[in-house]
């Protein structure tokens, strides 16, 4: 069995409203997939992770750089592919898109082992732990209106995000810490006594502000604090952990095991957040996983993006053993972004429709059992979205 071809999918169109975070504001929505082809004739699916001009740029990486390197490999070899690729790139970026651009090949590939197995990516993996997890929304995002209508949106966001049936909401701030604060009481009102919440700075704060910010946090009574600093802060990351009582949870910025080698060794973090798309696909994930539970330190998988990339974290976390283990075993959750997006909720000639499993289910969202990933794209959606052609 041969690899015969390798094609990148970047798709985009305009969202029904401008959404924003710590960092920017952002107007298109965009997926990158990826797709293999083999003289076999089954065909296998990933994502990259990486929104608009990054996600054209890992397009090229994809096609120009890859492609020519294993074009005639067997993809069943994923380990040897994977090794392969990262050591000929090693000079060129051990970080970053290189790794986002090899982690949506890695995912199809692992999508065609499973296909010519017959067998389900969680199978393949080990097995399932679980037949179903847990899902949290993740909502409130920053827009261009004043602190009060930030704090009035969000009390009644969080809130329908309960509503919907997920087990706890997540939060986004970065108006400054005092503002900040404003939105966290806010939001923790609004989930009062039905469930918790979680606050995602994506990196705004320096040390300080986010000590202010994390004993307030402590106050209301936060699940975690997201990436409260620079991803390169080690020492602010330790520091906060050794500070406060929220837990502290990060790494969707981090790639590769050796990166996560070293946040895992400073001892930053409560919570991992590994992103499959981006850290150099399910074989890495797989790794980088070992090395989290090796460091006694529980994951909650990063998840953004398409249906592909939610597909392969529901198998992802279906495959993955409770730390440290018990009767009553804390469950990883999935992550769910509640805000407009059609390439996970149309993307699919069968839908995943988690919305709806989540309110008829308690919550929780069932793991595909097909071959690979279980799914299938729609191409005339796929042509339909293209901005790359």
């Amino acid at each position: 069995m041969k690899i015969t071809s390798v094609q990148s999918h970047v798709l985009g169109y305009e969202l029904p409203e401008e959404l924003g975070y710590s960092q920017q504001y952002y107007s298109r929505r965009t997926a990158h997939l990826v797709e293999i082809g083999t003289d076999d004739g089954v065909t296998g699916w990933g994502e990259c992770f990486g929104p608009g001009n990054i996600a054209l740029a890992n397009k090229g990486i994809v096609e120009k750089v890859i492609r020519p390197l294993i074009l005639g490999d067997d993809p069943l070899d994923r380990d040897v592919v994977w090794h392969k690729v990262y050591n000929l790139l090693r000079d060129h970026g051990q970080k970053g898109m290189p790794l986002q651009a090899l982690s949506g090949v890695d995912i199809a590939l692992w999508d065609i082992s499973g296909k010519v197995a017959s067998l389900p990516l969680h199978k393949l993996i080990g097995g399932a732990h679980r037949t179903s997890v847990p899902a949290y929304g993740y909502g409130m995002m920053l827009k261009r209106e004043s602190v009060d209508d930030h704090v009035a949106r969000f009390r009644d966001e969080a809130a329908g995000i309960l509503d919907m049936g997920f087990v706890a909401a997540k939060m986004k701030v970065g108006l400054g810490p005092e503002a900040d604060v404003k939105l966290c009481e806010a939001v923790a009102s609004g989930v009062e006594g039905r469930g918790r919440f979680m606050v995602d700075a994506n990196h705004c704060y320096t040390t300080p502000d986010a000590f202010h910010v994390g004993r307030a946090l402590e106050e209301m009574g936060a699940y975690w604090f997201e990436e409260p600093v620079a991803p390169e802060d080690l020492d602010g990351y330790r520091e906060l952990r050794a500070g406060l009582k929220v837990s502290i949870s990060g790494g969707e910025a981090e790639f590769n095991r050796w990166g996560w080698r070293q946040i895992l060794e400073n001892r930053g973090l409560d919570i991992a957040q590994p992103e499959v798309c981006a850290l150099g696909g399910i074989s890495e994930y797989l790794r980088v996983l070992a090395l989290c539970h090796a460091h006694h330190t529980p994951v909650v998988n990063h998840v953004w993006g398409s249906a592909i990339s939610v597909t392969a974290n529901l198998h992802l976390l279906a495959a993955m053993p409770t730390l440290p283990g018990g009767i009553a075993p804390r469950e990883p959750w999935l992550e769910f972004d509640t805000t407009h997006n059609a390439f996970r909720d149309d993307l699919l000639t069968e839908p995943l429709d988690i919305q709806r499993q989540v309110a008829a289910n308690g919550g929780r969202v069932g793991i595909p059992d097909g071959p690979g990933l279980g799914v299938e794209p729609d191409r005339d959606m796929i042509a339909r979205y293209r901005i790359d052609a």
